[in-house]
This record gives structure tokens, sequence and C-alpha cells, in this order.
């Protein structure tokens, strides 16, 4: 890397840094402080500029490209209310792991300590929810700053950073060029030191009942794969958290004891309870926090992560293997002898099979009447192929759908956790379907209910005009239901909650979309499959029977139990 001969413009050092970086989408808004890089992009034939019509969603889009493909996807807004809009969209980033490197323009130099029009501290603001926020000062710092906010969004714990490029900054000049592509790139961990890593393995050997605790951390690729292949070597239970879904597969399902979050009251947190060793694996506390989980304090538990744990009363490892999880698993594996199929007791059967119950009753004798969520699910997991990718947005939907909902490969079944952020699945859904290759070619679900597709439903129109082809399913009762339910088992009644006055078909069709309805439990199967056999975007309004929603927050595991 030299400098270069003749200066460049720095809003092009910026769009050559995306493209080193590799970045090939970019999603934002215009706005006259960041108007240089939307030029700059203009002229580059590698990166699609994708026009949004919020901050927000275009954070939702570029973080979900983060999740997916494990690279920091890229929004871009400009300052004042356009930076601030950002704030949702990287807090839940930051929070849930995704890389995203956010690019805000700013008034300029001579004019920051003034009061000026859409003037704000906005690294300020968003400072305390981010990993990092720079701000560009001179010229010559473009090119470093551009790279550092990158490493930064890919470091673990990954999340957001923003970079702020001054307005008369991004009409000057440098002779620092973007960095190389290999600069992006960071070292890789290697693992624990094998005594801790023999250590484990004789506590695995020893114990009754071991269980493997997957967390958001586990699921990139090279993770999964050897995840699987230790546990084809070694069986044992699996339990996973709501964004580890994917992780374990369907060959492997035998092992699998579902997903806990939210209520302690699941066969897999039963698991947990009578677990004498839990090995958390990329887990992270905002997915499911200890205390909920280790009630008492008392469960013994490795932890293996990139990172070291949040130690506290309810969360204390007695063993701690940091380093790169893929090679600290896959030293496990060929560390441990003398194991047995753990699954095969009477404990792990009968939680098992009070797992798989609810599918005796998912499909009612009459089918009549509102549509029953596990009706719902048990269509869905027939008609919606393993590789589709299915978004799921936060609400009573997501409980329902994080539990009885099966996925079977990692990045395939969204949702946000860590937040719990409403809006997120039609920008999800929509970011799923650009980096298809070729993208918009394969079909994409993405589920919310009405209150939360309100909060982004604007970007109906961009899905539209990008041609995606997703079909979106709104699980409708006129109410924020996840609210409701929950304050009536506080309170004994609801405030607060009530919606309504959309006809989401009618909506569909202002945006150029197609618009479906399922009004009762016969329609939910030829509904479904119409919909889904739609080529480009629908949006299904299901009528949704909520009437047993309490149960879902029912029969608390008592914090005695073992």
């Amino acid at each position: 890397m030299e400098l270069l001969s003749i200066p460049r413009n720095c809003a092009n050092i910026v769009v050559d840094s995306l493209y080193n970086a590799g970045v090939r989408l970019v999603f934002g808004i215009p706005g006259a402080k960041v108007d240089g890089i939307f030029d700059a992009l203009l002229d580059h034939p590698a990166i699609r500029l994708i026009v949004c019509r919020h901050e927000q969603n275009a954070v939702f889009m570029a973080a979900a490209v983060g999740r997916i493909t494990g690279h920091p996807g890229v929004c871009i807004a400009t300052s004042g209310p356009g930076a601030s809009n950002l704030t949702t969209g990287l807090a839940t980033a930051t929070t849930e792991g995704d890389p995203v490197v956010a690019i805000i323009g700013s008034v300029s130099r001579l004019q920051s300590t003034k009061r000026t029009h859409q003037s704000m501290r906005a690294l300020d603001v968003l400072n305390p929810i981010c990993k990092e926020t720079i701000g560009i000062e001179v010229e010559d710092q473009v090119a470093e700053v551009m790279l550092d906010a990158f490493r930064g969004a890919t470091s673990y714990p990954r999340g957001a950073t923003v970079v702020s490029l001054p307005l008369d900054i991004a009409k000057s000049e440098s002779k620092i060029p973007a960095f190389p592509s290999v600069s992006f790139s960071l070292p890789d961990f290697g693992p624990s030191p094998i005594s801790c890593i023999e250590s484990v393995g004789h506590l695995i050997e020893e114990a009754k009942l071991p269980v493997l605790f997957l967390g958001m951390r586990s699921t990139a690729p090279q993770v999964v794969a050897v995840i699987r292949n230790f546990l084809k070597l070694h069986p044992m239970p699996v339990v996973e958290t709501f964004q580890a879904a994917g992780a374990v597969s369907r060959e492997l399902v035998n092992l699998f004891y579902g997903r806990v979050g939210l209520f302690r009251n699941q066969p897999g947190d039963k698991l947990l309870a009578k677990s004498d060793l839990v090995l958390t694996v990329g887990y992270d506390p905002t997915e499911y926090d200890a205390n909920l989980w280790n009630v008492q304090g008392k469960l013994r538990i490795v932890h293996i992560d990139y990172q070291t744990c949040d130690f506290g009363f309810h969360y204390r490892p007695i063993i701690e293997l940091i380093g790169s999880i893929e090679h600290n698993i896959k030293c496990l594996a060929a560390n441990i002898r003398n194991t047995v199929s753990h699954s095969e007791s009477e404990i792990c059967r009968s939680l098992y099979e009070e797992f798989h119950s609810w599918r005796k009753t998912a499909v009612p004798e009459e089918v009549s009447g509102l549509v029953k969520p596990l009706h719902f699910i048990s269509c869905l997991q027939r008609y919606v192929s393993p590789t589709t990718t299915v978004t799921c947005d936060v609400g009573t939907v997501y409980i329902y759908m994080m539990r009885y909902f099966f996925a079977y490969e990692p990045g395939m079944f969204l949702t946000s956790n860590g937040q719990q952020t409403l809006g997120v699945s039609l920008p999800w859904a929509i970011a799923a379907s650009l980096v298809q290759e070729p993208p918009c070619s394969k079909k994409v679900v993405s589920l919310s209910g009405d209150g939360g597709f309100m909060f982004s439903s604007q970007e109906l129109s961009t899905a539209v005009q990008l041609k995606c082809n997703i079909t979106h399913f709104i699980w409708n009762d006129g109410h924020y239901n996840m609210v409701e339910f929950q304050e009536e088992l506080k309170y004994g009644r609801s405030s607060g909650i009530a919606l309504g006055g959309v006809d989401f078909v009618r909506f569909a069709e202002a945006f150029d979309a197609k618009g479906f309805r399922i009004h009762s439990e016969d329609e939910v199967e030829s509904v479904m499959r119409e919909a889904l056999a739609y080529e480009g975007v629908s949006i299904v309004d299901v009528s949704i029977d909520y009437s047993r929603n309490q149960e879902l927050a029912s029969n608390i595991i008592p914090e005695e139990y073992k």
C-alpha cells in the first residue's frame, strides 16, 4: 500500500473501503450531508445501493446481512434526525451480535461548535449502544477509520460501529487510499490450553446427564459443523436459545430438546435443571438471563466462547474455554473417552416425549373457527422448504414460532431476542432476498403480529420495487397481544393494547403487492399454499386465535425443581 500520486476524493475513499471490505449492498436514505457518498456509489459497478423508507429499517436490513453472511452490513444516514433514527436498529445489532457499519453525515467542521441546521452530537447519542463510534477529524483519517470500523464490528462480541463524516471532509481529498482487502480480515483465534480442554473432557466422561446449551455465537457455519460432528461422536441432549435456531441438523433431531427463553416452563428448562453439567456454547445472557434458568445458582457450568463470561451468582462456570469455539469443540471431541448415549435415560425419554406432545393436537378434529397457532405452524412446517429463510418478528407469534417451528440450518430462521425489537421481520426478509444468488431468486417467508408489522410496513414498497419474492404472514388479533396476556396475568386486566383499523389485504394492494386472507381454520392449508406459490410480494392476513395464550407463561418450573 502506497500513497496515491494524485489525491482522491474522500467520499470515493469511503466507497473504495466498502468494496475492499467485501460490501456489495448498502442500505440508506440520502441527505445533503451524505450525498457525496451516494454520488460516489452511483459510479461503482459492484456495490448496489438500496434506498429504504426509514433509516431504522436500513439498519435492520444491514444487520440481517451481517447475521446471515457473517460480514458487516452497511447503512448510511444523513445528519440530525437521519442519524438519530438509526438508534433502535444499532442497539438491536449490538445486543444481538450482528456486525454493522453505519456511516452518518455531519455538518462541516467549521460549523460543528455552532447551533446550525441539522447539527447534533450524534456520536454522543449513539456511543452507548454501539461497540465504537468514530468521528473523522482530518482527511487523512478516512481510510484508517473505515478500516477500524469494520474490524471493530467483526471482532467478538460482534455489533455495530459508527463512522461520522463531516460534509467538508467528504468533499476534500487525501493521498492515503483505502486499505486492501486483506487488511479487513481479523486474525484467527486458537484453542484454549490443552490442560483445560482435558479437564472438561473428564467432566463430561464423569457426568450422568451433560447437556449442550447452544447460544447465538454457536451458529457460524464452521462452528455448526464441528458441533454436529461432536454430537455424532459423543451424543448428548441439546438445547438452543432462540438465536441458535438451526444449529441442530435434522439427522440429530433425536438429541434436540427444544429452545428455551422468556419463561422457565419448557422441556429444555427441565433438562437444564436436571443436568449435572451444562456446557454453554456461544451463550450470551441477553438471550435468556441465567437467573431464569439457573434459579438457585447451583448448576455446574462450562463456558465455551470467544470471550470470558459475565460472571455472577447465577452464572459461575467451573471452567472457561476461551478462544476459537470451532477449535475448542474439535479438540474437546478428540479428548473424550468412554461416553454413553445420555439421551437413552428415562429422564430424557420422558422430556423428549413431552417436547413433541403438542403435535398430537396441532391439527384439531373440527377445523373451524379462528386459526389456532399450532395448526398454522404445523402447516407452515410442511409447506416451507428446509432451505427457505424464515424471519419472525417479536410478539406472541415469536413465542409460538421459536418453541414449535423447526429449523435445521443456521441463518435460516431469524428473530430478535436480545432486544425483542418490533418491526424486524419484513426488513430482514428483504435483506435475506438480496443476499441470495441471484438476488430475489428464492421464496423468503416472514411473520409478524399486526402491531409489529406496522412498525416497518412502509418497506413493502421497497420489497415490491426490488422484485423480492416474499410471503409475509400477519397474525392479526387487533391487539399488542404479547403485552396483553402478560398484563392479564399480572393485573387481571389489560390496558393500552387495542389496535385494529387496518385492512391488510387492501393495504398490500395499495403497494402493488398481493393480499390474501385466512378467516378460519378450514382455510389455512389452501390459502397458505396459494400464498407461498405466488411469485412476488404477498401479505396474508391471518385471523388468529389467542384464547389460550396465557398458557405460554403458565406452569413455571418451581425453584426447587431438580
